[in-house]
């Protein structure tokens, strides 16, 4: 696995305080500090660097798939999600200088949770949408969390402005967006199922052949009403009754001739009918 050189413009370089989010302390992996100290200060083409990398990388490995199971409710496998902390792990032992004064744990907890938000931001949308809406969904996922938790309820839109200061309308227009966010594949796995093979497309119903003709009865119904007497009973007896025309002339003492000039000079009024709304 490789990393890009340089600094991510989007990975914080500055001061970090704040390390509880996930749930570790910099006593925790103290074992580490000595192994960090003696890569950063080996030269970048030092071999020995390749061996303590990786003594680094599996030291602190708990830290990241502990982050990627914070985000597995979104539809991304865990594996995948602890293989993009694990590259904001490497991007943090590769950049991490400690003249910035921030402990290498909160940084590259840091880094890790922000590669995983760039993932979700960048990948996970199944239409293209531009990065502004991208960023402006995210922002008001946060916001419902914290205002949830202080109201006891989803808040409106009009609060979600209010906090993020902007306008109700740019709230609306965020949450649109996030109908572009890619769901979960229907062949996934059903959770919690008895059967280890039922997916969720096995739940989905089929097309339902009478629904099409639900658009012909209403539009018909009206036009048929209106038809003389004679002629409904003949279209009524032919349609739905199944009776040939034969059987239909012997029902109402008719030719087999007549009967048919009758159908089709029926059917040809409801069509010019229905086409004319």
């Amino acid at each position: 696995m490789t990393t890009a050189e340089g600094r991510d413009r989007d990975t914080p370089v500055t001061r970090v305080t704040h390390v509880g989010a996930a749930n570790h302390d910099d006593d925790e992996y103290e074992y580490l500090a000595p192994v960090l100290t003696q890569y950063l200060r080996l030269p970048t083409n030092e071999p020995a660097r390749i061996r303590l990398r990786e003594q680094l990388v599996n030291g602190y490995l708990p830290v990241a798939h502990h982050l990627a199971r914070r985000y597995s409710h979104r539809g991304v496998p865990l594996e995948d999600l602890t293989q993009i902390a694990a590259l904001g792990l490497l991007q943090a032992i590769d950049r991490f200088d400690p003249d910035y004064g921030s402990s290498f744990l909160a940084y590259a907890i840091v880094t890790m949770q922000g590669e995983i938000r760039r993932y979700f931001r960048d990948r996970t949308w199944s239409m293209r949408v531009p990065r502004r809406l991208k960023d402006l969904h995210l922002s008001i996922n946060r916001a419902s969390t914290t205002l949830a938790s202080q109201l006891g309820r989803a808040p409106r839109p009009s609060e979600l402005a209010k906090y993020l200061e902007i306008s109700t309308e740019e709230v609306l227009e965020g949450l649109e967006a996030g109908q572009a966010y890619a769901t979960a594949s229907l062949d996934q796995s059903l959770e919690g199922s008895d059967n280890d093979a039922d997916t969720t497309i096995d739940q989905l119903g089929e097309d339902d052949p009478d629904l099409a003709r639900v658009e012909i009865h209403e539009t018909l119904g009206p036009l048929l009403a209106k038809l003389p007497a004679r002629e409904r009973t003949i279209l009524v007896m032919r349609f739905y009754a199944n009776m040939t025309q034969s059987q239909i002339a012997d029902r109402l003492g008719l030719s087999q001739m007549h009967v048919s000039r009758i159908l089709a000079r029926t059917l040809t009024e409801l069509r010019t009918r229905v086409e004319q709304g």
